[in-house]
């Protein structure tokens, strides 16, 4: 599916649920990211994930500090390759961004952190020092 199309089903919530698994998360993420500055895509992209879970009966799935978290580890891996990048290239380059999502977590979070009730509904700082350049 082309960039504006998969942008354009998942706004207005036609992209069927089974369509929408985690590639398709860190991709939307990253199609955001193209167009707006990061702080604007904490605010719509959340927001826009919400509401597509909402109308496929799956509420209670949203988790910021999980999301706000891909969000800034997509938005550094943009900057430190090439902000022009394609998906496909994107992709490529990052492989560790569609492996198990807890793998690349732990290098930030606890897994009690994680788990919290606060964490599903407000961004928390990572508690897990990581050297940089080690993600």
């Amino acid at each position: 599916m082309r960039d504006d199309e998969l942008l354009m089903k998942f706004e207005d919530r036609s992209l069927p649920i089974g369509c929408f698994h985690h590639e398709e998360h860190v991709r939307i993420a990253f199609l955001y990211l193209k167009q707006y500055p990061v702080l604007e895509v904490l605010g719509r992209f959340p927001t826009a994930l919400r509401s597509y879970a909402s109308a496929h009966g799956k509420d209670g799935l949203y988790h910021e500090t999980i999301s706000w978290t891909y969000i800034f580890i997509i938005r550094e891996r943009m900057s430190a390759t090439s902000r022009a990048a394609t998906w496909e290239e994107f992709k490529e380059q990052n492989a560790d961004l569609f492996c198990k999502p807890a793998k690349l977590l732990e290098k930030y979070y606890k897994a009690e952190t994680l788990a919290s009730p606060i964490a599903r509904t407000e961004f928390i700082m990572p508690d897990k020092a990581v050297p940089r350049g080690a993600d």
